[in-house]
């Protein structure tokens, strides 16, 4: 093994230690009766907090599209032992949708202490042929419907000392084909929420920003997509779920899930030809 390599090897492992050794300890209890805001809650990962978060007894809005579907989780969060558990349909690309999510939430819970932005909107798992209008639709949902809740709730969470879930991917941290749509959104939140985290701590800001970075996880949609085209491993969306909720209750700046996630990012800034090659070779791809 060359010198560099060891190098390297001893620099990844102090890192993975010292942020093991300084991660603050979770407390279930500190969620109980919390007011909560989750979108993208009807299925998938926003599906699997609402439980969550029901289970440690907060006081859970959800939101997503289908109305039928979110009367059912907001009746499992109830008998879940969620204090309290409502729901309202709404459509994250409409102008004014995401800001009246924003104040249902905090009409019928009366503030707010966490807002979990999870939605996303349906994109092709393909080479990009130049749909133009399929992007800033995109956007819309991703991207810019994040921005104006955020907005919307940041006065009550400023009061409540409160915390903003950012539900990213690595595919916002490095580039990968079939998903170029996808992951153009996921850059711009990252870079957006990033740039506020600093502007709130410079303000000293009761509010906090957690920005969750997610490898491929086991969603209905998303194995949908990539069954058979990709070897990469996948990982089980309840356990993510539990994993951003404990984020943004310790109010940690950034999650990577799963923990090689981090390495994967890094490595491509360090490396990033081999990088790229183990990318392209990891879908198949037959034009």
């Amino acid at each position: 093994m060359g010198f560099f390599t060891k190098i390297l090897l001893t620099s990844v492992c102090v890192a993975v230690l010292a942020f093991w050794w300084t991660k603050p300890s979770f407390h279930a209890e500190s969620l109980r009766g919390a007011r909560v805001l989750v979108t993208g809650a009807s299925t998938g990962i926003g599906e699997q907090m609402a439980y969550h978060y029901a289970r440690f007894g907060a006081q859970v809005v959800i939101t997503a599209r289908r109305e039928k579907v979110l009367q059912q989780v907001t009746e499992k969060c109830m008998s879940l032992g969620a204090q309290k558990a409502l729901y309202i349909a709404a459509d994250m690309a409409s102008e004014s949708d995401p800001e009246k999510v924003v104040d249902f939430a905090l009409e019928k819970l009366g503030g707010l202490d966490y807002l979990v932005l999870n939605h996303i909107g349906p994109s092709p798992f393909s080479m990009w042929e130049g749909d133009v209008e399929h992007i800033q639709w995109l956007m819309k949902v991703n991207f810019f419907s994040y921005i104006r809740m955020a907005w919307k709730a940041l006065a009550s969470l400023e009061q409540s000392k409160g915390s903003m879930v950012i539900v990213s991917s690595l595919l916002g941290k490095m580039q990968s084909p079939f998903v170029a749509p996808y992951s153009s959104t996921k850059f711009a939140l990252n870079g957006f929420f990033g740039s506020l985290q600093h502007e709130l701590a410079m303000k000293r800001s009761n509010v906090s920003i957690s920005i969750c970075t997610l490898g491929l996880i086991d969603t209905e949609s998303a194995m949908e997509k990539v069954s058979g085209v990709t070897s990469m491993p996948f990982y089980p969306a309840t356990d993510a779920a539990l994993n951003i909720i404990m984020t943004g209750a310790t109010r940690q700046s950034e999650l990577f899930y799963p923990w090689f996630t981090y390495i994967v990012a890094a490595t491509k800034h360090w490396f990033p030809s081999i990088s790229d090659y183990f990318i392209r070779n990891s879908y198949t791809y037959n034009p």
